[in-house]
């Protein structure tokens, strides 16, 4: 199966992020249900000892049911080159993955959590050429993390905002810093800062002592 028709096969992974609960609950089942045919695949590959040719057959099997629900549909990370997977087949897959967790992070976390897999596809989006629909994509995915309390690797979103920073992205992190939230103003000023000194690296050690956000930390 061709990357392309193999992204077509998991459209219904569009409903993890559908804002209608009863959409999303379907989608979830029929993940889940993914995740255990993934699993039962897994269990015959490592059970009892068997032919060289029956375990190439088994392993097969189970890459192909990992594949079908996530992470395993991201597993193919080798089919683009650093720097090119705005070209990549299973880019709308890899979106999908981040804005699932950025929207619904609990689910996310049940369900398909992969802190190694998020750092990897926020640094190679922020390495990749952005035609205007991407770029459109990844100023939400800012949005959404920094509107949100923080999560684990969360910080890589600042290498995003640095490749697609503009108007737009700004405007939205001005809103964001006028918001009722204080983890969404705190986040917010801080990438503001950071875009405003591209010199500076984005650290913890940045991240615990830069001047607008010492306050706030040591509280």
């Amino acid at each position: 199966m061709t990357q392309t028709a193999w992204v077509e096969e998991l459209a219904w992974a569009q409903g993890l992020i559908s804002p209608d609960p009863a959409e999303r609950a379907a989608a979830l089942e029929r993940h889940a249900r993914a995740r255990r045919e993934a699993e039962a695949a897994f269990v015959r590959l490592h059970e009892g000892r068997f032919p060289r040719l029956l375990f190439g057959i088994r392993m097969r099997a189970y890459q192909a049911a990992a594949a079908r629900c996530f992470p395993g549909a991201l597993w193919s990370r080798s089919d683009y080159a650093r720097g090119e997977i705005g070209t990549w087949p299973r880019l709308p897959l890899a979106l999908l993955f981040l804005e699932w967790e950025a929207r619904f992070p609990q689910e996310w976390t049940e369900h398909a959590k992969d802190w190694g897999a998020k750092r990897v596809l926020i640094r190679d989006l922020a390495a990749t050429r952005h035609d205007q629909a991407l770029r459109a994509k990844l100023v939400d995915l800012v949005e959404l993390a920094v509107r949100r309390p923080y999560r684990c690797k969360d910080r890589e979103y600042v290498r995003v905002a640095r490749a697609v920073d503009g108007d737009d992205l700004r405007d939205r992190l001005r809103r964001a810093q006028r918001s009722e939230s204080p983890a969404a103003q705190l986040h917010a000023s801080y990438v503001l800062w950071l875009l405003d000194h591209p010199e500076t690296p984005n650290t913890r050690h940045v991240w615990r002592t830069w001047p607008a956000g010492r306050p706030a930390l040591e509280r």
